[in-house]
């Protein structure tokens, strides 16, 4: 039996460039993983199967064409992996979710197979941030994402707290709604200097399609942390504290002001 956590992708910040001709955009971002997350089991089988679990599972309309099914199929192998997906994640939230997912089949098949020279290209080729996924560790992503380099991370042990107000938000029609001003490069220096200089351009057209994400920042700004902001193209926002019983507190706050939010506390990897 192999078992992999699909942690939390949060982007620390994140600087739209340029739109391209093809559609994508040219972006620089800061990734960091937060500790918890999905849950992927797997054991050896005559051919590959997918089962998905969880609070979200529902989320998943077509579980045998998600990217956990494209991962593997991706992969060569000798023989085949029953993989259980437990959903802890909210879909299309701004958390890398399916991109994690990824990532983690990855991990599972390198410890099982080892992975080809190509993994790059591979993972790539299913998501912008599946590369990054695939070692969950904090580092600089360029280029729509894939363009890695890695960084040394002053945050790692940050307490964390992530708040999502239950309302899916789909990528591409935030990106569409930048208003392609480029506002300049991300900072450069340690991840706390790039978190606290930088910025997310994708919160205001988010906040534009669904507003309540205006009441979830304001509701971790009131909460004791130092720092907050959303999270790729939203709606999750987080939340980070200087020790973990301030997270708890402030998760156990908006828990009762807002018990239909979802949650997660964790630390950054």
């Amino acid at each position: 039996m192999f078992s992999q956590t699909a942690y939390a992708k949060i982007n620390l910040a994140l600087h739209v460039r340029r739109r391209r001709e093809d559609g994508y955009h040219e972006i620089e971002t800061l990734f960091a993983f937060v500790d918890t997350g999905d849950r992927l089991t797997a054991r050896p089988a005559a051919r590959d199967s997918l089962e998905v679990i969880g609070e979200f599972a529902g989320g998943l309309a077509d579980p045998f064409g998600n990217i956990v099914a494209k991962a593997l199929s991706a992969l060569p192998r000798v023989g085949g992996l029953a993989v259980t997906l437990e959903k802890n994640l909210p879909v299309a939230a701004g958390l890398g979710g399916g991109s994690a997912d990824a990532g983690a089949v990855f991990r599972i098949v390198q410890g099982a197979f080892g992975l080809p020279d190509d993994w790059h290209a591979r993972a790539a080729r299913l998501g912008a941030d599946v590369p990054a996924c695939v070692a969950s560790e904090a580092c600089i992503g360029r280029g729509i994402g894939t363009k890695l380099k890695p960084v040394a991370n002053d945050l790692a042990g940050t307490p964390v707290l992530l708040v999502n107000p239950r309302v899916p938000l789909a990528t591409g029609p935030v990106f569409a709604a930048w208003d392609g001003l480029d506002r300049g490069p991300l900072p450069e220096g340690p991840p706390s200097l790039v978190l606290r200089r930088g910025r997310n351009d994708l919160e205001p057209p988010a906040v534009a399609q669904v507003p309540v994400i205006h009441e979830v920042l304001d509701a971790l700004a009131g909460s004791g942390a130092w720092a907050t902001r959303m999270s790729g193209s939203g709606a999750t926002c987080f939340a980070l504290f200087t020790d973990t019983a301030a997270r708890d507190r402030a998760a156990q706050a908006i828990a009762a002001a807002r018990p239909h939010w979802w949650r997660m506390a964790g630390a950054l990897r």
